[in-house]
């Protein structure tokens, strides 16, 4: 099963509570570890390597904290899984080919590399913003609770709606 790291989905949580106080006061992120209920030291380490790539700044002082570097609608979501996950890839031999003597000719190495380009496609997609959008309505759908149709949600960069 392919899964992403506990760094990508805290990573992910961790922007989009930055994201949500886009525009106001820097977070600390002993409320958001507070909130999401993730280590302090664990969240320290992911907003340490988002700080390096830029996705992410800090603010010294007694009003300190983090904030997001760039808009939310300009952060993708395959930035934040690349930096998260640190270029690893689906297969040791898509980075490093030289791992395996079979690597030429490996039918199953270019389904990998198949997957892979699609699944980061697929990311490059949504932004942060779209995130906190489909955040909104799944919380709206869930304060109506009545509601017996299946859930349907619309991705305005991609202007397509899922089910």
């Amino acid at each position: 099963m392919v899964t992403l790291s506990t760094q990508s989905r805290y990573g992910t949580r961790l922007l989009m509570s930055l994201a949500r106080h886009s525009g106001q006061e820097p977070v600390q992120i002993a409320d958001i570890a507070r909130d999401q209920g993730i280590s302090v030291k664990y969240l320290e380490q992911i907003a340490l390597t988002l700080k390096r790539a830029g996705l992410i700044e800090s603010v010294r002082g007694r009003r300190g904290g983090h904030r997001l570097a760039k808009d939310p609608d300009e952060i993708t979501m395959d930035e934040v899984v690349a930096v998260l996950e640190r270029g690893r890839p689906l297969a040791p031999c898509l980075s490093k080919p030289s791992t395996c003597v079979k690597a030429p000719c490996c039918a199953p190495r270019l389904l990998w590399q198949e997957i892979s380009q699609t699944f980061f496609h697929k990311l490059s997609l949504w932004t942060l913003g779209d995130l906190l959008r489909l955040e909104e309505m799944v919380m709206s759908r869930r304060e109506d609770s009545r509601e017996e149709e299946p859930t349907t949600f619309y991705c305005p960069s991609l202007s397509r709606t899922f089910m």
